[in-house]
């Protein structure tokens, strides 16, 4: 049951921003060095740079649906629970996942305790990152994608959501690591 507070969070600046449908246009190719951007990690309270990392780890970005935070995408929040019981098959492999939600920070820590989240999460309220990566919008939240960059920060595999194939299983990312 949604709450009288988060609903009246559910129609705010972003929602109406990112109303109208819009499909993904990313076209970054394999090999390509991923964009760098800098947002906050709401489960460490740190500031996060993605070019931090290359030449440090690999690194999964996991752009996700979440409306409010007590509202998620019902094809997001399956993959959310399923990357965070995963992240230590990440972690052991040497891998960080920063998964990335257009909720401003106070919904984001709500987000952070209910679902007692071990990989940060990183808010990005101006959806100023989602558009950066092309990955369109529809009915009020920029729309889901994944993004495998090895050590170095370049490209080895992406997916971007669709209707038929929403968000790639664990396993597919996993794999993508071999």
């Amino acid at each position: 049951m949604v709450t009288s507070a988060a609903s009246s969070n559910l129609f705010n600046e972003r929602f109406f921003r990112n109303f109208l449908p819009k499909p993904a246009s990313n076209t970054l190719e394999w090999g390509y060095l991923a964009p760098d951007f800098q947002l906050p990690d709401i489960t460490n309270g740190t500031l996060v740079k993605l070019s931090d990392y290359r030449g440090e780890q690999p690194v999964l970005l996991a752009f996700t649906r979440i409306f409010t935070e007590k509202n998620y995408c019902p094809f997001c929040f399956p993959h959310i629970k399923s990357l965070n019981e995963n992240y230590e098959q990440f972690k052991n492999r040497g891998i960080e996942v920063l998964m990335i939600t257009s909720t401003d920070e106070r919904q984001s820590q709500i987000v952070v305790k209910d679902l007692s989240l071990k990989m940060p999460l990183l808010s990005d309220p101006s959806c100023r990152v989602f558009r950066n990566y092309k990955l369109g919008q529809a009915l009020g939240a920029p729309l889901s994608a994944q993004f495998v960059l090895d050590k170095e920060g370049k490209l080895r595999y992406k997916h971007l959501f669709s209707f038929l194939d929403h968000n790639a299983s664990v396993e597919k990312l996993l794999e993508q690591y071999n």
